[in-house]
């Protein structure tokens, strides 16, 4: 494993680590995103921003995005807007490593379910250094706990 690999990898823990600063009235949610990539999708609020963790399932791999959330003033209660960017690890015959953006877009029903659209365009850093802009996907994420009712930001 090279150094700009381990680099990665520690990020990633050290940011999965830090989750303890948790809203108690926050919406955490799981779910499953369909499009260029299939994979298991997770909301966890934290202070300023919201960890959105992914699993992969095409290619095998983990990416770890921070989100910033807006909502439009006089628009829809459960419409929000999240610019983001965080790391990705993809495994198989080699390691791929990249920073991605996460642009997206999610409606929070009053019913515990939320539903999205994003886009996570990139650059892997290992290997072929290169854009990547697939990745388009389509979520639906279920609402736990406390969050199972919609808690308004304002």
């Amino acid at each position: 494993m090279n150094k700009v690999t381990r680099f990665f990898l520690t990020l990633t823990f050290i940011s999965v680590a830090s989750i303890g600063t948790v809203h108690a009235q926050s919406n955490w949610e799981g779910g499953i995103r369909f499009g260029d990539r299939w994979s298991a999708d997770f909301t966890v609020p934290m202070q300023s921003v919201r960890f959105h963790p992914s699993v992969y399932f095409d290619r095998f791999g983990i990416g770890g995005y921070f989100d910033w959330m807006y909502a439009l003033s006089d628009g829809p209660s459960g419409l929000k807007f999240y610019p983001g960017l965080g790391p990705e690890v993809f495994f198989g015959k080699k390691v791929d490593v990249a920073i991605a953006g996460n642009f997206g877009a999610e409606y929070s029903f009053d019913f515990p379910l939320t539903i999205g659209f994003d886009w996570r365009p990139g650059f892997t850093l290992t290997n072929d250094f290169k854009w990547k802009s697939s990745n388009w996907g389509i979520m639906a994420r279920y609402r736990f706990g406390a969050g199972s009712k919609l808690v308004r930001t304002n």
